[in-house]
């Protein structure tokens, strides 16, 4: 492939077309069905699938077909085949994204916010644009950059979703519509990962799994002086309090129960090393801590370790609080949390998540009525060893790109996809790589799309795909 003229020919179709529509679509409230149930009626996941459908149709690649796939009461999915350059070979690479978002989060800058496009120092700030609305202009115009230079490559199956930020529950149903369109890839690129820097291509070994879910706790039929019940009901609160005790050391963070942990294979205890050797403090330091705060562990190493293969709880919602200025003197009748439980890669979500309620509803607390309801679960996904061609590949595009080496590394979110396509495709291998670097901030405040870092990360898919198609098999 010639390098430079890739190069060229991405930037501008990046600059000329991909950023103008990513505008658009960062402007639409298409929430994931999880943070939408109405989605539907709403119709700005309509929206979003026709924006970006209408694009992809419009790209003048050749022998592509394309369709917006529904089964009923799912999600819509934007499905594309193109043949590959030698009629004979049915070899397939199936390149992965999604269209939904998160919901808004608060805490956006002065000019920001999810669904207000703007573009300051090369970055296209508001949410999805990075995770992941970028993954569907990203992929074709790797294909056609190829096409643009007459390079062989195999026959591509790209997939959008519309779910995959409430879990891809619905993917499960399309993968097996569509099994026989899809076939049976060897290579697979997802677009949804992270990256450790803007300097160098990431490859993406591991994934996290979850279990989320919502721990309640009540001890009145209805709220009570707190003066007249203080001291004889027990404090809602204190009950959740003593409960999450059993899944985590109030000090340390760490997650308490034994099934919770996995062992973590040498391969990426070595990668990890390597990682922390070269960023240094950059592993911690991009977060926006508030000043004096220090990130949990002693050495980067474990830092890198607790964020990609150990269990971490996160709060991240709670029922039952009045807010500050409607807070009167009054015992609540109960108190409830949303739980986030990150779990390690190759830890079964589902039997987690069952584990989970059975620790937190046992033996409930002075006899307060304890309830955990499982809303989300995914196990993780652990990568197979990268094949020779493609370590090289990957080295050879990250080297003629950015000028440094490729770098592996494990993420500390969930992309369900992953674990399904291993166990359906154990044969396959896995390009996982994705924009989400330093301070992108996917899912917060401030989420950002790096600009020049996706049209050169678009570059280094096109070397891929030509290497896959020229290792042989």
């Amino acid at each position: 492939m010639d390098q430079q003229a890739a190069q060229k020919f991405i930037d501008e179709v990046w600059m000329d077309s991909i950023v103008p529509e990513l505008v658009e679509y960062v402007k639409i409230p298409n929430k994931s069905p999880h943070f939408d149930p109405d989605w539907e009626e709403h119709g700005y996941m309509e929206d979003a699938v026709q924006q970006i459908a209408a694009w992809c149709d419009a790209q003048d690649i050749k022998g592509k077909t394309m369709e917006v796939v529904r089964l009923e009461g799912r999600t819509p999915l934007i499905f594309m085949e193109i043949p590959g350059t030698d009629p004979e070979n049915q070899d397939t690479v199936l390149l992965y994204g999604h269209l939904d978002k998160q919901p808004e989060m608060t805490g956006w800058a002065d000019g920001l916010g999810p669904w207000i496009p703007v573009i300051r120092d090369d970055k296209l700030y508001g949410r999805g644009g990075a995770d992941d609305g970028y993954a569907a202009y990203s992929s074709l115009t790797a294909i056609k950059a190829l096409q643009e230079q007459g390079l062989p490559h195999a026959r591509c199956v790209v997939i959008i979703e519309a779910c995959e930020e409430s879990g891809s529950y619905d993917l499960p149903y399309y993968i097996d519509h569509l099994r026989e369109r899809i076939g049976q890839p060897s290579l697979v690129v997802c677009l949804d990962s992270g990256a450790g820097n803007y300097e160098q291509l990431w490859l993406t070994m591991s994934l996290r799994g979850m279990a989320a879910g919502t721990l309640r706790a009540d001890v009145l039929e209805e709220g009570v002086h707190s003066g007249y019940a203080s001291g004889v009901v027990p404090s809602s609160f204190r009950v959740l309090r003593q409960l999450v005790a059993r899944l985590e050391d109030e000090n340390s963070g760490k997650v308490l129960p034994d099934y919770l942990h996995a062992d973590i294979p040498q391969q990426r205890l070595d990668q990890v090393r390597k990682v922390a050797e070269s960023l240094g403090d950059e592993v911690w330091q991009p977060y926006p801590f508030v000043n004096g705060t220090q990130p949990m562990a002693d050495n980067n190493v474990d830092r890198i370790l607790n964020r990609t293969w150990r269990p971490a709880l996160s709060y991240t919602g709670i029922e039952g609080l009045p807010a500050l200025q409607d807070a009167g003197n009054v015992l609540r009748p109960y108190t409830a949390l949303k739980l986030s439980m990150r779990l390690p890669p190759t830890i079964d979500g589902e039997a987690a998540s069952q584990a989970i309620k059975q620790t937190l509803e046992a033996n409930p607390p002075q006899g307060a009525k304890v309830s955990f309801e499982a809303d989300q679960a995914a196990t993780g996904w652990n990568a197979p060893d990268v094949a020779p061609w493609l370590h090289q590949s990957l080295q050879n595009a990250s080297m003629a790109t950015y000028g440094q080496d490729v770098m592996y590394m494990g993420e500390g979110g969930t992309i369900p996809f992953m674990a399904m396509l291993g166990d359906a495709y154990p044969e396959a291998q896995f390009m996982i790589t994705g924009v989400l670097g330093p301070k992108s901030n996917a899912h917060g405040p401030n989420e950002f799309l790096h600009i020049p870092f996706a049209r050169k990360l678009t570059t280094c898919v096109s070397q891929v795909l030509v290497d896959h198609c020229q290792r042989g098999g």
